[in-house]
């Protein structure tokens, strides 16, 4: 094995083995982040003009952050998938792609883990 396919198996960039489960891992992020969204926007559209005791008391309900956490972790892995595919499909220089993959990881990680931290904090001070 070459070193440059032990890298691409450290940082996930392995594409033409696990391309189906990409797949599909993609497909069920998508169905089921359709009722989670649909629960979110419609949760938010209760609380409009809620002052901010009101919110941070829906958001301690432990069903409600367990939602919120489960959403956050969807989107951000849907979000990286689909960056993925996008750049795989039309980035062509081989150290770019990768670059472009590696950085998206990494993004959708830190943003991942300030929301979910986020919503914690404000969910255990309620």
């Amino acid at each position: 094995m070459s070193f440059r396919a032990e890298i691409g198996r450290v940082f996930g960039l392995a594409f033409s083995k696990s391309s189906v489960a990409h797949w599909w891992v993609q497909r069920l992020t998508a169905v089921a982040l359709v009722p989670m969204v649909l629960w979110f926007v419609a949760s938010i559209a209760q609380l409009a003009g809620a002052n901010i005791e009101l919110v941070r008391e829906w958001m301690s309900n432990p069903v409600t952050t367990v939602l919120l956490i489960l959403l956050i972790v969807m989107v951000f892995h849907h979000a990286q998938l689909g960056l993925q595919v996008v750049i795989e499909d039309y980035v062509h220089t081989e150290w770019v792609k990768t670059a472009s993959i590696t950085a998206v990881k990494i993004m959708a990680t830190i943003l991942g883990l300030s929301s979910l931290i986020a919503v914690l904090k404000i969910a255990l001070s309620g």
